[in-house]
């Protein structure tokens, strides 16, 4: 455990740490979600009965993300913990046990199907709508008062989201096959690609974590692999240094796309602000970067 988080969970009655987190009004509970997908997803659910506050701001790289004392201070006075799961947010337990918090944790990955070791369920609206009933159940059981007025914001919401998930069906599937081809940064769009009736072949990060470092050889066969199966663009991520895709795309001749909103949504204002928002994005500029045209 971090000296830090230890220091701050022991002085955290007596005089605070970090400036986020406060406690909310007594009977209004408090939900800490880790990423910003996560966040977004509760707040349509919570509405105005609970507060939620997000871990990770806006354009923040959760794979590398270290954790603050205002986290831990926040989950302390959690009613319910919402955590994204595998390695997006592993660094979740070292401030689970500075905080000394008991509150419930959920475990989005664990409501929807599994791809493997892959985190990023979020890339499928079909999964978003499973985490928000599994959302709503936890809310309702921490507070039952609430329970018809979280039910009613959630199938509000999955309706959006069942919309969400037409509209891009109906976009990509005007792609040819023939181009259906996509490189990203890292390989956080398994799940979309699967969905909709994209391939992947291959990604400038070889890995699911942005961690992960590439590598001459790698670098060298994924430059082989675009040229070969004519891939017509290359998509950096809103949250990752894009130099190396535009460097890969320029030596390949491939179009550089308009960066995809991969592990964070982005800032207020930004097209991918809020889920629906950054799926709706993410399939505007594939469908262009693939060349079709369709605004959702």
């Amino acid at each position: 455990m971090r000296p830090v988080l230890v220091l701050c969970a022991l002085a955290l009655a007596a005089a605070g740490c970090g400036t986020g987190g406060a406690p909310a009004r007594a009977g209004r509970p408090v939900v800490v979600a880790t990423t910003t997908q996560l966040a977004d997803l509760a707040r349509n659910v919570a509405g105005a009965r609970a507060r939620v506050i997000g871990l990770l701001a806006p354009n923040t790289d959760p794979h590398e993300y270290e954790v603050r004392p205002r986290d831990v201070k926040a989950l302390e006075h959690a009613t319910i913990v919402l955590r994204s799961g595998g390695d997006v947010d592993d660094w979740l337990h070292s401030a689970i046990d500075a905080s000394g918090t008991r509150a419930p944790i959920l475990t989005a990955l664990d409501h929807v199907p599994g791809q493997g070791t892959d985190p990023h369920w979020w890339q499928d609206p079909r999964n978003a709508e499973r985490a928000v009933g599994a959302i709503r159940g936890v809310l309702s059981r921490a507070d039952p008062a609430g329970a018809a007025g979280y039910r009613a914001n959630a199938e509000r919401y999955e309706a959006r989201l069942h919309s969400l998930d037409r509209a891009v069906a109906g976009c990509l599937d005007r792609v040819p096959e023939s181009r259906r081809l996509v490189v990203t940064t890292h390989d956080a769009f398994g799940y979309y690609a699967r969905r909709y009736g994209l391939r992947v072949v291959g990604t400038v990060i070889p890995s699911l974590s942005t961690e992960a470092q590439p590598s001459a050889g790698a670098t060298a066969q994924l430059i082989d692999t675009i040229r070969r199966t004519r891939v017509r663009a290359v998509f950096a991520e809103s949250s990752v240094n894009p130099k190396l895709a535009s460097v890969i795309a320029q030596e390949t001749g491939a179009r550089v796309g308009t960066d995809l909103w991969g592990d964070s949504l982005g800032p207020a204002g930004s097209d991918g602000a809020t889920y629906l928002q950054s799926i709706a994005a993410n399939t505007d500029a594939i469908a262009q970067g693939l060349g079709v045209r369709c605004s959702l």
